[in-house]
């Protein structure tokens, strides 16, 4: 039988080994918790624009004198001064300001720790540079040119994608397609591409692995492929390389094409009829320009009518062309690289709003940029030595890339 007995009762019961029992009632109530109050603070949020370690760690309430500790245990595993605006971080620390754990992303697979030992913050202060846990998985997605998405960006937007994996994209094929004016209703695309997933999020798109396009009846493939001792790169079926001597537009992405070549084009400003010896891109102000092919820089400033220009001095007798620019990033004299940032769009000159007047020259003569770029010969084909291991990876990419039916045409 059970009997709730108070603590006098039950030493009184000790002696006589007996009790009686007492009236049965609910267990004692138990006292209310105590709530203690935190001795740390936690802080997570981004490094902001213009911050050093030591601004950065001051900002963050840790003690003064415990700063250049941390940036000189920081200095034996990075660089402090790599510090980059837009990097997630976290912070631990005592409300006297003493670090407890520091969390820095540096990128996408590593981040900066640094950590004290809880009563001992001063002398223990340690730092190390920590992999993330990083996982790749590749993934294939569809999506289709049309009247509700007459753009990739809103094509790739419909698919679930991103605006990086619209430019990524972009670049395979950006010997190929002027993504500014050959885009047609009825296009369509396919991706292979790694998502790169951090504790099991997404972070970032790895590399395109392999891509499909069909545009104005054309279909073009490409297949990332790493050369023995060569450069990974894209290569069609056959093993050619999709990169061309010229990119097939100095800008990744414009509203559309507002004036091409001509011999005889009605001025929109003198209203007078004279050749056209390029192609205008309509493009917002401030739009990057790159370099359409490897070359020298044979001038850059005020050109009269053309504003602030770039001649570029290529091989086989090329010059390029970029006018109207509102600010030039390269000087005479300099080597850049195709698809190398030159400028950025303006209205500078004789123009009636911003854009880019990009022309091509060849000897004496300008010459259609579009005409040559359809001219262009193939590029230079993958090592026959290398040729059956493309074989064998072209085929497993080229089963996964299946073009959508085009949907929502009207």
């Amino acid at each position: 039988m059970r009997c709730w007995v108070t603590a006098g009762l039950f030493l009184a019961c000790l002696g006589s080994l007996s009790c009686s029992p007492a009236t049965e009632g609910p267990p004692p109530v138990r006292g209310a918790d105590i709530t203690l109050e935190p001795d740390t603070a936690t802080t997570t949020d981004v490094v902001p624009a213009r911050a050093t370690m030591g601004t950065l760690l001051r900002g963050l309430n840790v003690r003064s004198d415990l700063v250049q500790t941390a940036i000189d245990r920081t200095r034996t595993v990075w660089d402090p001064r790599k510090l980059r605006a837009g990097h997630h971080f976290e912070m631990v620390r005592t409300l006297d300001g003493r670090i407890r754990s520091f969390e820095l992303e540096l990128d996408i697979e590593h981040f900066l720790r640094v950590s004290a030992t809880p009563g001992q913050e001063d002398s223990t202060i340690t730092a190390a540079v920590l992999p993330y846990n990083i996982e790749r998985a590749e993934t294939a997605i569809r999506g289709a040119i049309d009247r509700e998405a007459s753009s990739l960006f809103a094509a790739m937007d419909r698919a679930g994608e991103t605006a990086d994996l619209t430019l990524a994209l972009a670049d395979v094929f950006s010997g190929e397609i002027d993504f500014n004016s050959d885009l047609q209703v009825g296009d369509a695309f396919s991706v292979v591409f790694e998502r790169v997933l951090r504790d099991g999020q997404m972070v970032a798109y790895g590399p395109i692995r392999a891509a499909e396009f069909e545009n104005g009846g054309r279909r073009l493939r490409a297949i990332l492929f790493t050369s023995p001792g060569g450069k990974p790169g894209y290569y069609d079926e056959q093993g050619r390389s999709l990169r061309r001597f010229f990119l097939a537009s100095p800008l990744k992405f414009v509203l559309h094409v507002t004036s091409r070549f001509s011999r005889s084009w009605l001025h929109p400003i003198l209203r007078i009829y004279r050749p056209h010896l390029g192609v205008d891109y309509s493009a917002p102000q401030g739009t990057p320009v790159v370099a359409a092919a490897s070359g020298t820089v044979v001038s850059s400033g005020w050109s009269g009518e053309g504003g602030r220009m770039v001649r570029l001095r290529h091989a086989r007798g090329f010059e390029t062309y970029y006018m109207h620019l509102s600010a030039i990033r390269v000087r005479a004299g300099e080597r850049v690289g195709q698809g190398e940032v030159i400028g950025k769009v303006g209205m500078t000159g004789m123009a009636t709003g911003p854009h880019l007047d990009y022309r091509i020259k060849n000897g004496n003569a300008f010459q259609d940029p579009q005409r040559i770029l359809r001219n262009l010969p193939p590029g230079e084909p993958i090592p026959a030595g290398a040729m059956p291991r493309f074989v064998a990876e072209r085929d497993r990419l080229l089963a996964r890339l299946v073009l959508p039916k085009p949907a929502g045409i009207h």
